[in-house]
């Protein structure tokens, strides 16, 4: 039953929605920054129903494991960190649907007992979504459904700091967690994640610790709810002319420019240290 006041779901309008992609390292700081753009767009008061942004994992979209695989994860012997680790056409199925204005049931994924949950999330069609993961670029016709791609840029030593703290909170082994990194994430953020961050439109230094960046970014998505994109046309322009507005708002921030045009480096004026 729809709640009260709300729009039944067959006369809700079916829109394209605003796609946007952020990717980095394990434990850069994506999840924190979406957050924190749901958090100052006052989108994680709104009943999920109502909510104009909405934010999907893509460590939801984990495959459902086989024992032997499940037993070597518990171990911290299989690779969660490449591109086949993830069920991708699900992934891919999943957002064409979130495109098309639909709503959708996500996955949910146990990292304690390695496992697909039998809940699900339901998502409701949105004017902007943010969908963040290490791989989202990766799949070329999963990177190629962005209007807008940004790249979490964190020091690689506090990744890792951070990733020791949360795994231990999950119950991991020190040793096994460290033995899991040099391994497996190391070696696959070398060579899946990092490249493709050649693709990406926004870099944003140091994660949440950027507001110069994230508030740039909250002022565009404010600007796409505002100009209610639901009526917009999409075309590769719509992303060149918001790529284009950060540029120049982020060159005034810098006092310098950016003549390529295509990527932007955003960074505070002054520095911590």
């Amino acid at each position: 039953m729809a709640a009260l006041g709300a729009p039944d779901e067959a006369e809700r309008p079916r829109h394209s929605p605003f796609l946007i992609g952020v990717s980095g390292g394990t434990a850069s700081g994506k999840s924190t920054v979406c957050a924190k753009i749901m958090e100052l767009l006052g989108q994680n008061k709104v009943d999920h129903r109502q909510r104009k942004v909405a934010i999907i994992s893509q460590d939801s979209f984990y495959r459902v494991l086989t024992p032997d695989q499940k037993a070597k994860a518990l171990k911290g012997q299989y690779n969660f960190d490449h591109p086949e680790a993830f069920d991708n056409e699900l992934m891919y199925k999943t957002l064409k649907d979130i495109v098309e204005g639909r709503v959708v049931e996500v996955p949910t994924y146990d990292f304690v007992t390695h496992s697909r949950l039998d809940e699900r999330i339901t998502v409701y069609p949105a004017d902007v979504v943010l969908f963040e993961g290490i791989l989202v670029f990766y799949p070329q016709k999963v990177r190629d459904m962005f209007h807008m791609k940004l790249f979490v840029d964190t020091d690689s030593d506090v990744r890792l700091s951070r990733r020791v703290l949360r795994d231990m909170n999950r119950g991991r082994d020190l040793e096994q967690i460290l033995t899991q990194y040099t391994t497996f994430v190391k070696p696959a953020f070398e060579e899946f994640c990092l490249p493709t961050k050649k693709y990406v439109d926004v870099i944003i230094p140091r994660g949440v610790d950027n507001m110069v960046a994230i508030n740039l970014i909250v002022q565009h998505i404010q600007d796409i709810l505002n100009g209610d994109i639901c009526k917009w046309q999409r075309s590769s322009m719509n992303g060149r002319t918001l790529k284009r507005a950060i540029s120049e708002q982020s060159e005034l921030q810098n006092g310098s420019a950016n003549p390529a045009g295509k990527r932007v480096l955003l960074e505070p004026s002054c520095r911590p240290h």
